[in-house]
């Protein structure tokens, strides 16, 4: 990671998945409230770290089971006011949160891999280059959300075979990298 991590300042944006990123992910089910989020090991102290070094901080996730009626979108903006609230405790800051409710099945939707959700922040956030930018993921179609843009990509996990340009165990461990 020594190739990029050197040259990070105020001018670069981070651009982190949610689920199995920053919390845990429920496998087969969805996080749709407060009481079932549950911040992965050191994560809000990780987004603190980074917000002294990162000039945006960018939440992109995929949050199909809106448009499965598991959810509404008023479910995940309060999830989301919980989360940021925490993170804000821990001197940490989020500058934006895009996500997309659409369904895998739904043509031209706006998930990841596609770029959309980044399109979006580049718009609100005119400053943001992707040359400048880091997708953290723990998924392959983050990686490729990430690859498509022209951003660094770093996976966040355990499985060894997803290409990125660099791999950690999580936000606590690219905190360490990243200072």
């Amino acid at each position: 990671m020594e190739d990029f991590t050197g040259r990070i300042d105020s001018s670069w944006t981070l651009f982190l998945d949610r689920d199995g990123v920053i919390n845990e992910r429920i496998m087969g089910g969805y996080v749709t409230d407060p009481k079932g989020f549950h911040f992965l090991p050191g994560v809000p102290e990780a987004i603190a770290s980074f917000s002294k070094r990162f000039g945006k901080i960018i939440i992109v996730t995929n949050q199909q089971g809106i448009g499965k009626g598991l959810m509404t979108t008023e479910h995940v903006q309060t999830l989301h006011e919980y989360m940021l609230q925490k993170i804000e405790e821990q001197g940490g800051r989020v500058d934006a949160i895009y996500f997309c409710p659409d369904l895998k099945t739904k043509p031209d939707n706006c998930r990841k891999p596609g770029i959309y959700m980044a399109l979006q922040a580049q718009s609100d956030f005119p400053e943001i280059d992707f040359s400048k930018s880091i997708m953290v993921g723990d998924s392959v179609t983050d990686m490729e959300f990430g690859r498509k843009a022209g951003m660094f990509t770093v996976y966040a996990g355990l499985e060894q075979t997803i290409e990125a340009d660099a791999v950690v165990s999580g936000l606590k461990a690219l905190a360490a990298i990243i200072h």
